[in-house]
């Protein structure tokens, strides 16, 4: 009894029973339509950021998460830099290390990163001793020129563990007769890692620190220093920081502009798909706009004795839209509870199916994932959920106006 009028009105239109079966089922399929848009499009965008979760912390296991390396020449002092970051408490872990493309030759050839690292430092700053499936990191040790390939690399050089393969690193000398070469070196594999990530599996192999620096005649000089941080989002400040307090010319780069291509790819087709999800939002968001239009020319005659007992056009516009919105509302809240519910249990739903059909939907060897990850964001519910009261309310603004403008006289002149 306390609310207006319009509302009270619309409510009662949104309860009552409707004398056209067809416009109750068109308005609950628009509530069906709206949920399952948004149930569509929570459920993806958690697998999409679930993905994208798991590729980042796949690459961050192996990857430095900020990088301060020498600017066009060796950084000489390591030692030093190392010291200076661990003074800071928002640095985890320091190392000092050397990257060099270099073409890696058995029974076949294959391009990859050569990283020189120390073994002992290097669990401060990755985990690529705990991804060891063959030997130990530990065997790189100096002067013995041994080396760790990953193990989709070591499947496509043909190799195992004991067996060599030359190195050929891009670091082109003069020789006698005028022309030049690039270095070569023999390298014993001593070890097989398995990162899950295809870019570290197949492009990346490693050697010790000592080693590479003799190769390159480099001295004592190292690429520059890598940096594991408490708080990854804050890498490039700390890395600009260190730099800073070195005070000389380096180059400061973080993970995400290393990855830079491969992070924009990847929110862009989140978003792609999110447009394309949002257009089943859209059908419900059109059926509610049929729904509500039979509805107006359905109720010509209840609305024209309301003008004549003093309802406004403005109020009854105000009836139709409360009535429209709350199927709107009444769809996305169901659509958000449905969504939440099939994200968290997706995996066993998955599960299911694979046993009942007898398929697997994701096999490991190719996805190297034992489940389906996802990640439910509260931004991206809340972003959905907005969207789809948005395109509701929306939706009910024409049926409204066009109840608006029913002149009383002509919706009564055959009652």
């Amino acid at each position: 009894m306390f609310k207006p009028v319009p509302v009270a009105i619309g409510l009662r239109y949104l309860r009552a029973k409707r004398r056209n079966g067809f416009i109750s089922f068109i308005s609950l399929a628009s509530i069906l339509g709206i949920a399952l848009g948004v149930t569509a499009l929570i459920t993806t965008l958690a697998v999409m950021s679930g993905f994208q979760r798991e590729i980042r912390d796949r690459m961050l296991q192996m990857a430095a998460h900020a990088t301060v390396s020498g600017y066009g020449e060796p950084l000489q002092d390591w030692r030093r830099a190392v010291g200076v970051a661990m003074q800071d408490a928002r640095v985890a872990g320091a190392a000092p290390y050397i990257e060099k493309e270099a073409l890696i030759s058995a029974s076949n050839n294959q391009p990859a990163m050569l990283r020189g690292v120390v073994p002992a430092e290097e669990d401060k700053v990755s985990v690529l001793g705990d991804k060891m499936v063959q030997g130990k990191l530990a065997d790189l040790a100096p002067g013995r020129f041994n080396i760790v390939l990953g193990r989709e690399l070591a499947m496509w050089l043909g190799v195992a563990v004991g067996d060599d393969v030359v190195v050929t690193l891009a670091d082109f000398r003069s020789t006698p007769v005028g022309g030049g070469m690039g270095t070569m070196k023999r390298f014993r594999v001593s070890g097989i890692f398995e990162a899950g990530y295809n870019e570290f599996d197949k492009g990346l192999a490693v050697v010790a620190l000592a080693d590479l620096q003799r190769l390159l005649r480099m001295g004592d000089g190292v690429t520059g220093v890598r940096l594991k941080m408490h708080d990854m989002d804050q890498a490039f400040e700390v890395g600009r920081d260190l730099a800073l307090k070195l005070r000389g010319p380096f180059r400061v780069s973080d993970w995400t502009q290393d990855n830079a291509n491969l992070f924009r790819a990847l929110k862009m087709e989140k978003t792609v798909m999110a447009i394309l999800l949002s257009l089943i939002i859209a059908m419900g968001a059109f059926n509610l706009v049929s729904s509500q239009v039979m509805l107006v020319t359905d109720k010509q005659a209840d609305i024209a004795i309301l003008r004549t007992l003093g309802l406004t056009p403005r109020q009854v516009m105000q009836v139709f839209m409360v009535q429209g919105s709350l199927i709107g509302v009444i769809g996305t809240v169901a659509g958000v509870v449905g969504g939440i519910l099939l994200t968290l249990n997706l995996d066993g739903i998955l599960q299911g199916i694979e046993k009942v059909f007898g398929v697997q939907l994701l096999p490991e060897d190719v996805y190297y994932i034992t489940g389906l990850p996802t990640d439910l964001q509260a931004s991206d519910v809340t972003t959905i959920a907005c969207v789809a009261l948005a395109m509701a309310f929306l939706a009910t603004l024409y049926p409204a106006w066009r109840a608006a403008r029913t002149a009383p006289a002509e919706a009564l002149r055959y009652e």
